[in-house]
């Protein structure tokens, strides 16, 4: 399974981190893809890091994670700032209408609703942005993660760890989630709506 992160600047450390972790415990490859060609990609809170590569048109992914970030604040960097640029938007499209199974984690999701590719479709966001999410054409679900087939939303930051054990159970076993879960000591919460 090829597994890639969509990396820009002012995404939320822990919205890529608690998937990236989760996912590596279970054995599972993820690879960091950059927006833009460029030596590290910086983080909300000053994080940098190095990406594998950068988006090309021949990113062919089976899951596409993509986190949000400084969406709520209009931060100048992050999820609400690269939207604006509209670059992020291709990105997203086009993995979508290749077929790829899409993971977002907070205000991620509002990219993808401004993607247009949550038009009448389950999901849900951080609490500070509902609205915006029901203004993109998506039904929200108060859920901590929901699963719509191709694409899965999480909700506020920390469900990024509940995202990672969901992707974990759906894609290998939950087996492996539940293993993951005790050696993460962190037990699952909320709902999962699929």
């Amino acid at each position: 399974m090829k597994i890639d992160a969509l990396l820009f600047d002012g995404f939320d450390e822990l919205d890529f981190f608690g998937v990236f972790e989760t996912l590596r415990m279970a054995g599972l490859s993820v690879e960091t893809h950059s927006l833009y060609q460029q030596e590290f990609v910086t983080a909300a809170y000053g994080s940098k890091l190095v990406p594998d590569a950068f988006v090309t048109a021949q990113l062919k992914s089976d899951l596409l994670l993509v986190p949000g970030g400084g969406w709520i604040s209009r931060a100048p960097k992050g999820a609400w700032a690269e939207v604006q640029k509209g670059t992020i938007l291709d990105v997203v499209k086009s993995a979508h209408a290749a077929g790829t199974v899409i993971a977002t984690v907070c205000t991620g999701s509002l990219v993808l609703g401004n993607a247009g590719i949550l038009r009448d479709r389950k999901a849900t966001t951080n609490h500070g942005a509902v609205k915006e999410l029901l203004n993109c054409g998506a039904k929200y679900i108060d859920a901590r993660v929901v699963d719509d087939g191709d694409i899965i939303t999480a909700g506020g930051i920390t469900a990024s760890l509940d995202l990672g054990l969901w992707l974990v159970e759906r894609f290998v076993s939950r087996q492996a989630a539940q293993d993951v879960s005790d050696g993460l000591e962190f037990e699952r919460r909320g709902i999962i709506h699929r």
